[in-house]
């Protein structure tokens, strides 16, 4: 019996500039970001979608959007990951670990940078998306019973959102 996959694909949310002298991994979050999490981790809600596990970068602007995402959907923080392999690594990393992830696993929400989430995406659409924005996110539901079989040809819905598409 074939299942359906849902990949949410979620860029962090807006980082902030601030801190001069500050590495890249450790930039947190603006106070827009912070707003624009909730607001879309609200939308996702409304919409009825929960990821059954949110796997995010380490990075403290994709881990803080992943804790947002979690909360503001109730799920609980046994379901969110830190995998080192979601920043800055390239479409190939982020494509082994989706392709790797145990099946019994429907629903996946994965929290990273551009341009390679946008690159991912991307690699499942025929249409492109030219950016996915800070707190953008890209939902994609295929006809697979396993996550190593998802493919654009058995993509069956998408949808594309971000804070200034109201």
């Amino acid at each position: 019996m074939v299942q359906n996959k849902t990949l949410y694909i979620g860029r962090h949310a807006k980082s902030s500039w601030d801190h001069p002298g500050r590495s890249d991994i450790d930039r947190p979050l603006a106070e827009r970001g912070v707003k624009n999490a909730y607001d879309m981790a609200h939308r996702m809600k409304e919409r009825g979608d929960k990821p059954e596990l949110i796997i995010s970068s380490p990075a403290n602007r994709a881990l803080h959007t992943a804790i947002i995402f979690a909360r503001g959907l109730r799920l609980p923080f046994s379901r969110l990951q830190v995998n080192e392999d979601l920043y800055m690594s390239g479409e190939e990393n982020l494509l082994n670990i989706i392709f790797g992830l145990d099946n019994n696993i429907e629903s996946l929400m994965i929290f990273g940078h551009n341009p390679d989430f946008t690159h991912l995406a991307n690699y499942f659409l025929t249409n492109h998306v030219d950016n996915i924005p800070t707190c953008g996110l890209v939902s994609l539901t295929f006809n697979s019973a396993g996550w190593e079989e998802i493919h654009k040809s058995n993509l069956v819905d998408f949808l594309f959102d971000y804070p200034k598409n109201q």
